[in-house]
């Protein structure tokens, strides 16, 4: 795996108390616009759906989040068990669906498909099962994608990166671990390798070729500072590194919209109108 710079710093320390307040504020806000108190969460075991977990429970009582586990015949115990050391500690109701019957009819149908494609498709599933629950449930259902994977494309558009509301979207992946540390997620959870557990063995950092500690550093600087490739390169990333990455934004910009719609008549929906204040005026 390519190293783009080393360093012990970093410019993504997080304001905690503020962002936690953010954090509440928005569930609470945006589920109440929406005319819900209720959240469903898709629990893989890993870091990020554990803290959109922890958050909802922390802005909306965990009596309001029910939690979904979605395993296929190859994903890791662990991803499983970890999975239920999180619904023990928020102690918030939970079922299991083995999606494994479902995808397997649909494997079996499809012929021959790559790990990638495979991948897609159980993304997909899980957020069919997701949508459906939430319907039972009257609930919302939670992202849990961060922007570390927004930007660099590292999600299954209609599959993980679909939900109602995302708490977690703005964060980078090291944000989401301050965060995760400051509410005391358990350490299993914590220090496990990223892995979206779409095959065997599979990890985040190794599929798309980068460590997270490096690129978040890199993302912060190309995008929220807007910096050239020049000032990008007086931090320590190599020019290779930096076209890499840049490439990587640029071709997963599809994700990032929502369908593009022809504009024929004076307000458009996701052009001119997207935000509840807009309803009416």
């Amino acid at each position: 795996m390519e190293s783009a710079i080393a360093t012990n710093s970093t410019p993504l320390l997080l304001n905690i108390p503020q962002t936690l307040k953010v954090m509440d504020i928005f569930l609470r806000e945006e589920m109440r616009r929406a005319g819900f108190s209720k959240a469903v969460i898709g629990l893989s075991g890993g870091i990020d759906s554990a803290l959109s977990a922890y958050l909802a429970v922390r802005a909306i009582g965990k009596e309001n989040v029910h939690c979904v586990m979605m395993p296929y015949k190859t994903s890791s115990p662990e991803s499983l068990s970890d999975a239920k050391i999180i619904i023990d500690d928020l102690d918030v109701s939970s079922e299991t669906v083995d999606i494994t019957p479902m995808a397997d009819a649909y494997f079996s149908l499809n012929g021959k498909s790559d790990n990638i494609q495979r991948g897609n498709i159980l993304a997909r599933l899980r957020m069919v099962i997701l949508y459906d629950k939430s319907r039972s449930h009257n609930a919302l259902v939670i992202g849990t994608s961060n922007k570390t994977e927004w930007l660099l494309g590292y999600t299954t558009q209609f599959g993980d990166s679909a939900s109602a509301i995302n708490p977690i979207g703005d964060l980078y992946k090291t944000q989401v671990r301050q965060l995760a540390e400051e509410l005391k997620i358990p350490k299993a959870i914590l220090e496990k390798a990223p892995s979206a557990d779409l095959w065997s063995g599979q990890t985040d950092e190794a599929e798309m070729g980068i460590r997270y500690n490096e690129v978040d550093i890199l993302l912060y600087y190309m995008i929220d500072c807007r910096q050239s490739d020049e000032e990008l390169i007086a931090h320590g990333f190599t020019k290779e590194y930096i076209s890499k990455i840049r490439n990587m934004i640029r071709r997963s910009q599809f994700k990032r919209m929502p369908p593009v719609i022809a504009k024929i008549s004076p307000r458009t929906v996701n052009i001119d109108f997207r935000y509840p204040r807009d309803w009416g005026s």
